[in-house]
C-alpha cells in the first residue's frame, strides 16, 4: 500500500466516521474527532466498522472489469473515439494486454487494502476499549470478516501479497514483503473461523446488511472450495441450511428493491439512492449502451455516452442459456437503435431478448438488465450488489460433493437451482458422471450468477481459464477487427494480475508477478 493510504488511516476517524440505523449501514459523515479520543464507545466502534465496509463500494467500480470482463461473459462496446487512457486501461483488462500500470486492476489492489487497513484499526483499538462482551464479539467478528474477504480478493487476483495484520503507525510497518499464498490463505481461514464463532446467524429477513455467521460461513466455504478442501466446504455449506436461507420463488425478485437483503442474500454490498454522500449505486449506467438518452431503459433521461458501454453480454453467454430458462430475460435486455456518425447509439426501443429479431436498419445491443431498478435520478439507484447468494451456496455444495465422488447426492442441489429457473418446464440434470456433472455445474454457475463477478474466478478455480478464454479470444478476433494479434495471449502468468508498479517503486521489498 502507498504510505499515504496507510499513514494513517488514523485520520479516517475524523474524516470518514459513519453512523447506522437498524435497517441500513448509513455512511454519512457525523463529526470531526481525533483518533485518540474517538475509539471509546460501542457506537463509535460500530461507526468505525461501518467505515471498513465502504471500500467494497469503491471496489465494485473496478471489480466487474477484473471479475466479469476478464471472462467470456462480457466484453465492451467498442468506439474509436479517443476517451483517453482510462478507456484503454479498461479495454486492456478484457483483451489480456494489461500491465502493471493499469489503474483499474491497481484500484482493486488499493481498495482491498483500504478495507484491510480500516479493519486493522478497529481490531487493534478495540483491545483497550471497555465494551460489553456481546458488542465486542460482534464488532471483532465483522472486522475479521471484512479483512478476510478483502484478502480473499487479493490472493485470487494477485497471488502472494503483503500481510498487514495491524494498524500502520510508522514507516517501518508500511513496507512489507509479499507473503506466500499459503500464508495469506491461512490468515483468511483463521479470520473467517473466528468470525463464524463470534457472529450471530440472521435473526430474520430482511437483514441489516452487516456480516453474519452465515456470511462468514459462506466465505470460508468458498475459500476451501478454492483450495480443493471439498469435505470442509461441504460441511460448512450444509451448516447454512439451518440458518433460514432459501431461494426466492422467482429469479428476477432476487434483484428487485423490495427483496434487498432477503432470505436468498447471504452477503451483499449496501447502496442507498439519494444525496447522503456516495451511497447511491451508479453501476448500471456503465453497463448500458453508450447513448445520448437512456430513458427508454431506465426511465431517466441522461447522457451516458462517455461512461457507458462496459460489461456488455457476449454472444457466448447469451447462447449458453437453454430454451425456457427464465434467467435469460431477467438478466439481459436488448436496446435497439442506430449509431450516428460520431458512433453514439440512439435507443429507439427497449426489447426483450426472448425471440428477438432485429429490424432492418437497426442494431440490437444487449445490456445487463438484472440491476435495472426504478429510480428518479440518473446515476443514482438503490440496488444492492450480491456477493454471496444462497443459490451460489447450493451450486458450491453440488461442486464439493461431486468432487468427492458423491455425484448422485450433488444432483438435488444443482436441480434445486434449475427448478426455479425453468418452472413447469423443468429440465433436471441427471448425469452422475463426475466429469460431465463438473461441466454442468460450471455452466449453471455461469448463467445463474452472470454479472455478479464470479465467472473469472470460477474459470481459474476449475482449471478452465486458459482453454475457455483462448477459444473465446479466437472468436473475438474473428468478429472484431480492432483486436490485434497481441490480445488474448493467455498463459499461466495471465491468471494473476500484476502488482501495481507504483507499489513496487515505493516498496523495494516487493517483487512483480511473472510475465509482467
Amino acid at each position: 500500500m502507498k504510505i499515504k493510504n496507510k499513514l494513517l488511516l488514523l485520520i479516517f476517524a475524523g474524516c470518514t466516521m459513519f453512523s447506522c440505523d437498524e435497517g441500513f449501514i448509513d455512511l454519512s459523515p457525523e463529526d470531526q474527532q481525533s483518533a485518540n479520543s474517538f475509539f471509546q464507545t460501542e457506537d463509535q466502534f460500530y461507526q468505525a466498522v461501518n467505515a471498513a465496509y465502504t471500500p467494497f463500494r469503491d471496489l465494485l467500480v473496478n471489480d466487474f472489469f477484473t471479475g466479469e470482463m476478464r471472462s467470456d461473459n462480457t466484453h465492451y462496446e467498442y468506439s474509436d473515439i479517443n476517451f483517453g487512457t482510462a478507456y484503454i486501461f479498461r479495454r486492456s483488462i478484457a483483451d489480456f494486454n494489461d500491465d502493471e500500470f493499469n489503474s483499474y486492476s491497481n484500484a482493486v489492489y488499493f481498495h482491498c487494502y483500504k478495507g484491510i487497513s480500516r479493519s486493522n484499526i478497529v481490531l487493534d483499538r478495540i483491545e483497550s476499549a471497555s465494551l460489553s462482551e456481546e458488542a465486542s464479539m460482534d464488532i471483532i467478528g465483522q472486522a475479521k470478516f471484512i479483512r478476510a474477504l478483502n484478502y480473499f480478493n487479493l490472493v485470487r487476483y494477485f497471488g502472494d501479497v503483503p500481510l498487514y495484520l495491524h494498524e500502520v503507525t510508522s514507516t517501518e510497518g508500511a513496507f512489507l514483503p509479499r507473503s506466500s499464498t499459503q500464508d495469506v490463505y491461512n490468515l483468511i481461514i483463521q479470520d473467517a473461523e473466528e468470525a463464524i464463532s463470534m457472529l450471530a446467524a440472521p435473526s430474520g429477513f430482511p437483514q441489516s446488511g452487516r456480516a453474519t455467521k452465515g456470511a462468514a460461513t459462506m466465505l470460508l466455504a468458498r475459500v476451501h472450495l478454492r483450495l480443493k478442501n471439498y469435505q470442509k466446504a461441504e460441511e460448512l455449506l450444509k451448516n447454512l441450511q439451518s440458518m433460514g436461507y432459501g431461494l426466492l420463488e422467482n429469479y428476477e425478485d432476487v434483484f428487485a428493491l423490495e427483496y434487498k437483503n432477503s432470505k436468498e442474500s447471504i452477503f451483499e454490498i449496501q447502496f442507498k439512492q439519494g444525496d447522503q454522500g456516495g451511497q447511491q449505486n451508479s453501476l448500471i449506467y456503465s453497463f448500458l449502451p453508450r447513448s445520448l438518452n437512456t430513458s427508454l431503459i431506465t426511465g431517466v433521461a441522461t447522457n451516458n455516452s462517455g461512461g457507458g458501454g462496459w460489461n456488455t453480454p457476449t454472444p457466448e453467454l447469451i447462447a449458453s442459456f437453454e430454451e425456457g430458462d427464465s434467467r435469460l430475460d431477467a438478466s439481459i435486455g436488448i436496446a435497439e437503435g442506430t449509431y450516428d456518425a460520431s458512433n453514439y447509439f440512439t435507443i429507439s426501443e427497449n426489447k426483450s431478448i426472448l425471440d428477438y429479431t432485429p429490424e432492418e436498419g437497426k442494431i440490437g445491443v444487449p445490456y445487463i438488465k438484472k440491476y435495472v431498478t426504478p429510480h428518479s435520478l440518473p446515476n443514482n439507484t438503490d440496488s444492492n450488489w450480491p456477493i454471496f447468494r444462497y443459490s451460489d451456496a447450493l451450486l458450491s455444495l453440488a461442486e464439493a460433493l461431486n468432487e468427492q465422488g458423491k455425484s448422485a447426492e450433488a444432483l438435488s442441489y444443482i436441480n434445486e437451482v434449475r427448478d426455479r429457473a425453468f418452472g413447469e418446464g423443468v429440465k433436471p440434470v441427471t448425469t452422475t458422471d463426475q466429469a460431465e456433472l463438473r461441466l454442468a455445474i460450471l455452466h449453471e454457475r455461469q448463467v445463474e450468477l452472470a454479472f455478479e463477478n464470479h465467472r473469472w474466478h470460477d474459470l481459474v478455480r476449475t482449471g478452465e481459464a486458459i482453454i475457455v478464454m483462448s477459444d473465446f479470444g479466437a472468436k473475438q478476433k474473428e468478429r472484431h477487427d480492432y483486436l490485434t494479434a497481441e490480445t488474448y495471449q493467455i498463459d499461466q502468468n495471465r491468471l494473476l494480475f500484476p502488482i501495481p508498479k507504483s507499489e513496487i517503486d515505493l516498496n523495494p521489498d516487493l517483487t512483480q508477478n511473472a510475465g509482467y
